[in-house]
């Protein structure tokens, strides 16, 4: 019965330590950088506020 339940702690340590690695390598730099080559603008959106339009 000893044997069983070290088996199951060694099982769930490894799954922790699996879980954390894979949360801390996820992503890390494989994402691009994002430039702005042109500045803001709002295009057509109306100069007006929405709520004083429905007026």
């Amino acid at each position: 019965m000893e044997i069983f339940a070290t088996i199951i702690v060694i099982l769930l340590l490894l799954i922790g330590a699996a879980t954390i690695a894979a949360l801390l390598r996820d992503g890390r730099g494989h994402t691009p950088r994002v430039d702005s080559h042109q500045d803001w603008s709002a295009l057509d959106l109306p100069s007006t506020n929405y709520t004083l339009r429905i007026f």
